[in-house]
């Protein structure tokens, strides 16, 4: 069995600086997507330092990253030639933008982008995240088809329970109400379908294929109700992330991209999660093979030792802006940003050196069969993903599916999934955007140490769950 390293005893000087930091904490720091009434009476978790796949606290206990830190920690923690890259290139060129001017790293980037995806998916446009991406989308569909003579072509169809940002556009492509709510009203004209969670399918729950062509057909139903000469796009995540994971099932994407095309509506591959490597290939279209007209993309791509993403488009959607006094006027200070490239550079020579994406793909029947012992604790109901990139859903009945009414959930996933499994040494996701899940994504160097130390945390806490509902 696994233990749980001991916290490194501190002296009264170290002491004294951590409850200084705590103090900071709770009078200045706004933290994100945090419930702020939970730190009134206990301390605030803060990290101090990472090393591989693991992460340190302030009180020198150790944890499991097993969420990759939200996605992100592509090649693990405390890679000393990332942060080396950064520091050569803030020592020759720290900050220079992309606006009518380039810079060395960012073209040699677009170009080993260009490279990785599939297609002509040949224009990188920079920006600092992953909803900034989304957000760039969205208006390079609405404006290019405005320069191709269908102007009235600007709606978005995207899936239910799917996120897809925060800025208003992106948070308007999401598919979460309860996220949305509180920045309505958002910009209109973005409609919903159904996603691809066969474990709860309306229909065809026992036939892949055929569920995969109902999915899929619910998008063209959306696209004739609301008129194919105003619809843009179709956003979609290859494995949608919130619900728990969702893959598609076969030929799900191919009759998708066969319906984008009858109707001249773009595909929109939605990977800041799901690029460079979370799947085993640097674009996760490819794995599930088809060809979307824009990526988006950010997290891996610097494994999150500087932000950075993008989106990336087909020849045809650049061409109205390639001659002519055509722009798209839209851009970000800090995309493209110089040392965001530099670290991209070396981070994309660690994937090829080390081959990552194919250790991925050599080791993930490995982690899902560890996660798959799971399925004889009566809470667990299913167990989906694939790559390094899995959702566990949680029932009261396996049986009969039944999930836990909103106070159950609040009580097992808030009230104790959480805290016990941090408590335990695994930093994951206790969620229930959708469904209770708990959410694996750990750094793709792990192996299978790593996923037996990830099991057994797991099945001692969800051992326990039930005492607490």
């Amino acid at each position: 069995m696994t233990t749980t390293p001991q916290p490194v005893p501190q002296d009264d000087h170290q002491q004294a600086g951590d409850a200084g930091l705590q103090r900071s904490a709770r009078d200045h720091l706004w933290m994100h997507f945090t419930r702020h009434s939970t730190y009134q009476s206990s301390d605030v978790p803060t990290i101090v330092r990472g090393d591989g796949a693991y992460i340190y606290d302030a009180q020198g206990k150790r944890y499991l990253d097993a969420l990759a830190g939200l996605f992100v920690s592509q090649v693990g923690h405390g890679r000393s030639e990332l942060a080396q890259a950064a520091a050569k290139q803030a020592g020759e060129l720290a900050f220079f933008p992309l606006w009518s001017y380039a810079h060395p790293g960012a073209i040699e980037l677009a170009e080993r982008i260009a490279g990785y995806a599939p297609g002509d998916l040949n224009r990188v446009f920079f920006t600092t995240g992953g909803g900034e991406a989304v957000e760039s989308a969205w208006k390079l569909a609405k404006q290019y088809f405005k320069l191709t003579g269908k102007p009235t072509k600007h709606k978005v169809i995207s899936r239910a329970i799917a996120y897809h940002g925060t800025p208003q556009g992106a948070l308007s492509i999401t598919g979460l109400p309860g996220m949305k709510a509180p920045f309505e009203p958002l910009v209109p004209s973005t409609f919903r379908v159904p996603n691809t969670n066969i474990y709860r399918a309306p229909v065809h729950g026992d036939d892949p294929v055929a569920f995969g062509r109902w999915a899929a057909d619910r998008i063209d139903e959306a696209i004739e109700f609301e008129g194919a000469d105003t619809v843009a796009a179709v956003f979609l995540e290859p494995v949608q992330n919130s619900g728990g994971c969702f893959p598609p099932p076969p030929g799900y994407f191919q009759r998708v991209r066969e319906i984008c095309d009858r109707h001249d509506v773009l595909l929109v591959s939605d990977e800041v999660i799901c690029a460079f490597g979370r799947l085993g290939h640097m674009f996760a279209c490819e794995r599930y093979g088809y060809q979307p007209d824009i990526i988006t993309c950010a997290k891996g791509l610097t494994s999150g030792y500087s932000p950075l993403g993008a989106m990336v488009a087909t020849d045809r959607l650049f061409e109205p802006f390639a001659s002519g006094s055509e722009m798209f006027a839209h851009g970000y200070t800090f995309g493209g940003h110089p040392v965001s490239t530099a670290v991209a550079m070396a981070n994309l020579d660690i994937f090829e050196r080390e081959q990552l994406n194919e250790h991925v793909r050599d080791t993930e029947g490995a982690f899902r069969s560890t996660l798959e012992r799971l399925g004889d604790l009566p809470i667990v109901g299913d167990v989906r993903g694939d790559g390094y990139f899995y959702g566990i859903e949680l029932v009261k009945d396996k049986a009969t599916k039944e999930t836990f009414d909103e106070d159950e959930s609040e009580r097992l996933l808030r009230g104790f999934l959480s805290k016990a499994l941090f408590d335990g040494g695994l930093y994951c996701r206790a969620d229930d955007r959708g469904d209770p899940v708990i959410q694996l994504a750990p750094p793709l160097i792990c192996d299978q140490s790593h996923f037996d130390e990830i099991e057994q945390i797991l099945r001692s806490v969800l051992t326990g769950a039930w005492s607490h509902l």
